[in-house]
Formats: structure tokens, sequence, C-alpha cells
């Protein structure tokens, strides 16, 4: 048989409190329908995908569509006010076209981590079942209140927290919308329980869901969002590795920063993995990263040399470590230019190269970005300043498929720190050659608008 995903993007978001609805939000360096989208393009089972939107964002769906490619897109539909209006515009398009039955999905377009293993379960549940749910067991205690006090305490091992994808034979779930409009009170959150109130004696098959199957609702969403993302990068890192010096073998790396450090581990490991790597810095080649003349030399110099530049990493960066009053105009001037005034001029100066191999561009923040510290404040608002210029460069650059990333590494062994906090247990600091795998790791994989955690194995 054949199967269809209906993914389903009517939403308005008013929970979410945002310039746009939820699914057109970016995370991770695309918005959320994409990676949606990208889920069900990629599975081996799914045979076609409909989309099922609001009018309002029709242009703006069709312009995705067209911009990535999705073969498997074949309808893009106008939905309604309530969300079993979007389940039927695709149910009675489907009625009118196929001649014969088939398995259709509906999935949430805002949920963005439903994984293979659990699509293909409830397209395997179909040859079996009419009606297949997925559902995770509630960890919490469930209370049922009646006026502000409670009514009874249901026993949660019968409960389940519903998700998305629901999976239905086209014909049981035409007939069970069929009966549910003759019904002047019809009301419905979900497809399954349209045919469970009107089709009571068919079988409703429950699958096992998964707790990172989340639905972004909240703003607080994104931040979960965000780290689950980049959980799934190391998790994929870990089952499938990254062939790294094939991956790398005749591409040219960039290095600002790369005297000492974390950026003098870069050199020699990517250097080792045959991947061919240019260095500057003020102590190497006398480039100073804050003169946009120096950087746009020192990528027109390896572009006279190469032909091309495929990967982009900035590690020069500067710590003065003194309260704010205690620091002269001209140190915190030196702060603020080497860590975003330089990160600019190396985005402007890399761009147009990066554009034409759909390479790299990798920063470093400071894990005192998300909480400023005493006697770094000035360090620690450079590195927050990375973190969003990171994120914003990604949407700028998404179309031109330039990948943006940030690294974020605990406590470092390096001579940066060494100079500003003295001798400390190394054994409770990171090497930069652990830095510099990670980096090289993040250069390599498809993620674009991520913030690298990079932590001290416990």
């Amino acid at each position: 048989m054949k199967t269809v995903a209906v993914i389903l993007l009517g939403g308005k978001g008013t929970r979410f409190s945002a310039d746009l609805p939820k699914q057109y939000i970016k995370i991770a360096g695309k918005q959320v329908v994409e990676h949606v989208i990208d889920i069900f393009q990629r599975h081996a089972q799914v045979d076609e995908i409909c989309l099922v939107v609001d009018e309002k964002y029709l242009d703006k769906v069709e312009g995705i569509t067209l911009t990535n490619g999705y073969t498997k897109i074949r309808k893009i539909l106008i939905g309604g006010a309530e969300r079993y209006m979007s389940s039927l515009a695709a149910i009675e398009s489907y009625v009118a076209t196929e001649d014969s039955d088939i398995k259709i999905l509906f999935h949430d377009g805002v949920r963005p981590f439903v994984d293979e293993s659990t699509i293909s379960r409830c397209i395997d549940a179909l040859d079996v079942y009419k009606a297949v749910d997925v559902a995770i067991k509630c960890t919490d205690t469930i209370i049922r209140v009646t006026d502000d006090l409670i009514d009874s305490i249901p026993n949660r091992e019968y409960l389940r927290s519903g998700q998305t994808p629901q999976g239905f034979s086209l014909s049981l779930i035409s007939t069970a919308y069929e009966l549910a409009q003759q019904d002047s009170q019809f009301k419905s959150t979900d497809d399954c329980g349209v045919v469970k109130k009107y089709m009571p004696d068919e079988k409703i098959y429950v699958i096992e869901g998964s707790s990172t199957n989340i639905k972004i609702t909240h703003k607080e969403d994104i931040y979960f969002a965000e780290r689950l993302f980049q959980l799934k990068s190391k998790l994929a890192a870990v089952n499938e590795p990254v062939n790294k010096a094939q991956l790398l073998n005749d591409t040219v790396t960039v290095i600002f920063g790369g005297a000492s450090g974390i950026g003098a581990e870069l050199d020699s490991q990517i250097s080792k993995l045959t991947g061919k790597v240019y260095s500057f810095s003020r102590r190497l080649t006398n480039t100073d990263i804050r003169s946009k003349t120096d950087v746009e030399a020192a990528i027109e110099r390896v572009l006279l040399l190469e032909g091309r530049v495929d990967h982009v990493i900035n590690a020069a960066g500067l710590l003065i470590k003194s309260p704010l009053l205690s620091m002269t105009d001209d140190d915190i001037e030196k702060v603020i230019d080497t860590n975003i005034k330089g990160s600019i001029n190396i985005a402007r100066a890399s761009l147009t190269s990066l554009a034409k191999t759909k390479g790299s561009l990798l920063f470093f923040t400071s894990s005192s970005f998300t909480k400023g510290r005493a006697f770094y404040s000035t360090y620690s608002a450079s590195k927050a300043a990375v973190v969003n210029f990171t994120q914003a460069l990604s949407e700028e650059w998404s179309e031109q498929q330039v990948r943006v990333n940030c690294i974020n590494p605990e406590r470092t062994n390096t001579p940066m720190r060494q100079q500003n906090f003295g001798n400390e247990d190394i054994d409770t600091m990171l090497t930069t050659a652990e830095v510099a795998e990670k980096c090289i790791e993040t250069l390599l994989s498809d993620s674009t608008g991520s913030i690298v955690d990079v932590r001290l194995a416990k």
C-alpha cells in the first residue's frame, strides 16, 4: 500500500507569542517545518508528502519546497481554522484522487524530533490495524479537577501522553470523518479521537513513542529543542563516526589565531588528516583580526595559492581579567574589537569564498556567555555577542548553504587561560586536543546555527 505523510502546518501559534507561527521559527539553522519535512523526505517507507498550511503562509511553504528540492511533496493544501479541518482537507483530497486504499499518517508540523523507527513501526502496524496512535507513558501523576478541587486521581498505569504521527487506512479515517460531520456537536483535538468516538468498535493500536518527540508549543521549548538537536548530533557522531580524513582530504582551511592554544592544535590535527591549513595570527603573520584589511589580505593570499577556501575558523580571542573600573579605555577597546569586531571582519571576508564551496565558518564562545562573570565582564559580553552573531549568520547564509557554528568549551588548558588564572589543576580542564577534535566534527557536520558545548568527561 502507498504511504502518504500529511504534515499539518495550519497552527497560528497563539500560545507561542511570536511574530511567526512556531513552525517557521529557526532552530539549529533551519525552520522547524524544514526539520520535519526532512525526516519524512528521507524515510524509505514514505512515498509521498502532503503539506496542509494556513493560506497566509502558502507562498512561504512553496518557497521552502522549491529551495530544498523536496521531491516527495505532491500536494500543498489550504487548511482550516480548526485542526480537524486541516486533516479533513487532506482526507478529501486523497479520497478524490486515489483509486485504492492507502496508508495515511498525520504528523504535527511542530514535532521535529520524531525518529525513523517510530515512523516505521507506525507504518508497519497499519498492515494489521486500520488505526494507529503513538504515545508514551505518563511520568507525572494526573489529577482530575472540578471547581479547583481534586475530583479524582486516575491510575497512572493506564494513562499515556499522545504524540504523532497517527496512522490510518484512508478508507477508515474518511468514514470516521463522514460520521463526525453529521454530528452538530462535533469537536476534536486529534484524528484518533474521531475514530474512537464515531467508530468505537474499531481497534486503535498504540505504539511506544519517544520522550524526545516533543511538540514545540511555548518559547521555552526553543531552548530545549536547540539542546536536543545538539544531542542528536553527538549521538550521530558516536553511532556513525565521521571519516575525518576522507572528508578533509584536499580541503583548504584558514585558521585565525593559529599560533597557540586551540588554534595551533587545530592546525596540527587538520594537517595530519591531509587537509591543507593556513594559520594567521599577530605572532605568525602579523595579522590582526581587528583590521578588516589584514583579514581580507589573509583570505586573498590563500585564494591566490589554492583557489578555494572550504573552512574558516576564528580561534583568536582576548581575555583581560580585571574589574571593569580598573580597565583602561585601551583594554576595553582591545577586548571588544578582538572578540566581536574580529569575528565580523572574518565573516565578511569569508562569505564569497565559502559560498562557492558550500563551506563552514566556526567561532568560539565561552561558558561565561550565559552568565556574565565578575572581573571579565567585557569578555563575557563580547562572547555572548559572538553567540548571537553565529545564530544570525546561520539564518542569513542558509540560502548560500554556508554553515556557521560556535564552539562553547568548558575551561581549557590554553596559554590565555594560564596567563589570566595562573596554575590550575589540569585534571579539571579540557585539553586543546579534545576541543580541536570536537571542532573538526562540527566543521564536517551538516549542522548550522548550533552552539556546541564541549564538556569534560566525568
